[in-house]
């Protein structure tokens, strides 16, 4: 039994795939003792231990790290200011010039939008810095550019 090989091989494996694959190896060579192959290969005892249940019982245990992880975008904390703010950002927003794009551009400042959000009676506590707010209006679709106007295709002078 080669235990580097048997480690890398782990290490490439994520998930359920993983715990099963830990768990045959724990039966093969631990006689199914976790801690015999924590001590063996240095995987966690808890990851065996549960890839030795779904392997017992065949249900398969999913993780929600992803749900309860990261914090909360600025439009989910405040949906009120958010919907406010897009209300001022389409009122403010011109389509792409060109229309090769279905982008908005607004001439809308972060700085100018945090202004008529705090007169519309806003807090400072639900309102983010400048640099976030031009990070919302992009999420939202808005790109703070100066909107150029269509120029005229010069004459080439035949």
């Amino acid at each position: 039994m080669d235990v580097d090989t048997i480690r890398s091989a782990a290490m490439k494996m994520h998930g359920s795939e993983r715990r099963s694959f830990l768990a045959e190896v724990t039966l093969k060579y631990c006689q199914g003792n976790a801690r015999k192959a924590e001590t063996l290969f240095g995987w966690g005892r808890s990851t065996i231990e549960t890839g030795l249940g779904e392997k017992r019982t065949g249900i398969i245990c999913l993780g929600a790290q992803s749900c309860f992880s990261g914090r909360k975008q600025w439009e989910d904390k405040f949906p009120e200011a958010a919907n406010a703010l897009r209300k001022m950002a389409e009122s403010h927003a011109q389509q792409d010039p060109s229309f090769r794009s279905n982008l908005a551009y607004t001439r809308l400042t972060a700085r100018e939008a945090l202004n008529q959000l705090q007169s519309l009676g806003f807090t400072d506590e639900q309102l983010p810095s400048p640099g976030i707010m031009a990070e919302i209006l992009n999420r939202m679709g808005y790109r703070l550019r100066n909107v150029v106007k269509a120029k005229p295709q010069k004459n080439s002078g035949n």
